[in-house]
Formats: structure tokens, sequence, C-alpha cells
């Protein structure tokens, strides 16, 4: 039985020319999984408003819902604010939150967008506006579902808002390998943080990865979330490493068979990626998700 995947391009989101997110990224990564036999794609839904104030503050939620955002927070966050927005957003953390629930009877999941980490409680940051991760969790948490979560946050940026969210929370070991002098110029604390130095390549990366993504599993979680982040490609714009798209593969590789030998549930969420061009980053976005269908099936 193939496994699902859950996409959100279909919601436009209204950019000015010249605009350095590169939304074309997701309608391409759908396109290259669209005839992959072990994956089935599907539109996400909507989460639920209740769901998202798990995390974030409702008076943020709400400036955010009904358009009466600050211009100052959309700036942080670097959209401007229209319905598209909303309704890609609203989507985006609904497709992390279904792709949970499946990843919980099946196995693993994921989501075609996801993984905005620079997501704080009451302000987004750096292209994440609601931080779907942390709703994700919040909401097995307030289910009882699991006990404990790790989130593997390996997009080459830390994952600011989320190490803040989860900062006091002891049953969420939140694990971050990224970039050291890149966005966000204030690192926060998660549990265990990893930094490297600009151009860092493939030997280098993996040789520290394995030594480290072991404390992750270590903690004993009942889930996993993987922000499988590629903008540490060579040819990413933004990102400042220098892994090739075989090292990327690699490291994708070495977390489903950590997965797998532990038998542990795990969501996919993509992260980032702004190559040049775009296609490598869309490759290898598509990369990740055949990958985790090699290693972790799909029967």
């Amino acid at each position: 039985m193939p496994r699902r995947l859950f996409f959100m391009d279909h919601h436009m989101l209204p950019l000015p020319p010249r605009h350095k997110f590169p939304i074309e990224k997701y309608r391409m990564v759908r396109e290259l999984l669209q005839g992959d036999k072990r994956l089935l794609l599907e539109p996400a839904k909507f989460a639920g408003r209740d769901a998202i104030e798990l995390v974030h503050d409702r008076e943020y939620v709400e400036s955010i819902l009904n358009g009466t955002v600050s211009a100052a927070v959309m700036r942080r966050i670097g959209f401007p604010w229209s319905e598209g927005l909303v309704k890609r957003t609203l989507a985006s953390v609904g497709g992390t939150l279904a792709a949970t629930d499946d990843a919980l009877k099946v196995g693993w999941s994921g989501t075609l967008a996801g993984g905005t980490h620079h997501a704080f409680t009451a302000e987004g940051s750096g292209f994440c506006v609601f931080n779907d991760i942390a709703v994700a969790i919040r909401s097995l948490q307030s289910q009882a579902q699991i006990v404990r979560a790790s989130v593997v946050d390996l997009d080459v940026h830390q994952g600011d808002g989320t190490a803040h969210i989860f900062y006091d929370d002891p049953n969420v070991f939140s694990f971050s390998v990224h970039c050291k002098n890149n966005f966000p110029l204030r690192k926060q604390h998660s549990k265990l943080d990893v930094e490297l130095d600009f151009g860092v390549g493939d030997d280098e990366y993996l040789d520290t990865l394995a030594r480290h993504l072991p404390k992750s599993f270590d903690f004993h979680p009942d889930i996993v979330f993987y922000q499988s982040g590629v903008d540490g490609l060579e040819s990413d714009t933004l990102g400042h490493l220098a892994l090739t798209a075989d090292g990327l593969a690699e490291r994708d590789r070495m977390v489903m068979t950590a997965v797998r030998n532990a038998g542990i549930p795990l969501v996919v969420t993509l992260g980032g990626g702004y190559s040049d061009p775009i296609a490598l980053t869309a490759e290898a976005h598509a990369a990740t998700f055949r990958i985790a269908a090699e290693v972790l099936g799909y029967a």
C-alpha cells in the first residue's frame, strides 16, 4: 500500500516580482513524485485553529487569520499578507497533522511542505508563520498519544523557533545540525545543537551526523519528526555549506535507517532549499521521499 504524502501547492501564495522565496519548488517536488507508485499524493486539509493555539498565542493567530497582523510582523516573516498565505499556511500545518496521524498508524508519512521551524509562539520569522512540527507534537501530547518526541532538524539554518518552544519540555528532544554563521543570527538552545563552519562538505558533515544522530534515538521517543531541508547543497544561495546531492542522499539514508532500526514512527517535513537553479532543490527534496520509501517500505 503506498504511503500518503500531503501537498498544498494548489493554494497560491502571491509574491512580488523577484521575491527570493522559491515558491515554485513545491509544485516541482509534487510533479517529480507524482508517478512513484510507492507514494500517494493527496491535498492537505486545513489545520483547525484549536490545534494551532496549542502552540501559538491566540492574538497572533487571530491577527494572521483576519489580516490585522502588523506590517512589522509580516516583514519578519518575509511574506506579504494575503488570503492565499492564510490558506497555504493552514494547509501546511494540516499536512503535517495528517502525516503524523498516518505515521502512527503505518510507520511513516510526510508532507511536501512544513518544517516551518523559525516560527515562535507569538511571531513568525524566516518564511515561517506557524510552527507545524510544534503543533503536531503538542496535539499528540494533548491527546496523550505519545510521551516523548524527537525532532531531527537538518536544515542548514537552526530551528530556533522549535528550540525555543520546547526549551523547557523534558519530553521533547530537539536536535539541530546547522551552519554556525548563518540565519538566524541569534541562536536559541536546542537540546543538542551542532554548528558547522562555512564550506563543510560531505565527509565532515556525514561523520558529524553519525556521531550525534544516535542521541535522538537514545532518548527513546515515541515518534520522530525529520526536518529534511536541502539547503546544505553547494548550489544553495542561502546555505553556505558544500554538500553534494549524493551526500544529502546519504544523510537521508542515515536518518531513515536509524528510524527503521529503532522501529519508531517517522514524519518527514520539507524544510528549506534555495538552489540556483531551483530544479536542484526540487530533485533533492524528491530524493528524500524516495529514500524513505526504499528504506522504510510502503507495503
